[in-house]
């Protein structure tokens, strides 16, 4: 079994390596990877895995770097000098599809989110109603017109009501 690293990340950036308890560079980190080792990097204070980050800062100064193949005696490739460190990302950062799908909803919710609220703010400084505003305005305008158009009717039957009760007394009051 490989042995376990961890290491942790400190606020001013330095790594440190629980496991031999020294500081380790990026560097340090690449050569345990291609060594065979399993790293994990955890922030000091929150504990959060930070271990993706440190891979891909480590593949990404590899490739600056530029791979430096080994050659076998039969003229075919062995390794390149970061095959073991991608290797290793790739096994590390292997997740299900259904776990990177939500993660990828979620985030996007986020961002409509903010873009909604930015929307929001834009015009609210323009003095415009928002597309809340002008549907909670219209649903006001049309529970009104109901209430107008119910009392209208209710006023018609009042209004025809007095009409008949105005004759009723009239032809009371003639044949008296």
């Amino acid at each position: 079994m490989a042995e376990k690293h961890l290491i942790k990340k400190y606020a001013n950036r330095k790594l440190y390596d629980t496991r031999t308890s020294r500081y380790i560079t990026l560097e340090g980190i690449s050569q345990l990877v291609r060594d065979g080792a399993d790293i994990e990097v955890v922030d000091r204070e929150s504990g959060s895995d930070l271990t993706p980050l440190i891979l891909s800062q480590i593949v990404m100064g590899e490739e600056k770097r530029g791979g430096v193949a080994r050659v076998n005696g039969d003229g075919g490739s062995v390794s390149d000098r970061g095959q073991a460190l991608l290797d290793y990302v790739r096994r590390t950062l292997n997740v299900p599809a259904s776990i990177v799908t939500s993660e990828v909803e979620r985030r996007r919710g986020d961002v409509e989110d903010l873009v909604d609220a930015a929307i929001e703010r834009a015009l609210e400084r323009l003095s415009l109603p928002s597309r809340r505003e002008v549907e909670r305005l219209a649903d006001k305008v049309d529970e009104l017109s109901r209430k107008i158009d119910k009392l209208a009717a209710g006023g018609r039957r009042t209004s025809t009501r007095t009409t008949a009760t105005r004759t009723r007394t009239r032809t009371a009051a003639t044949r008296r």
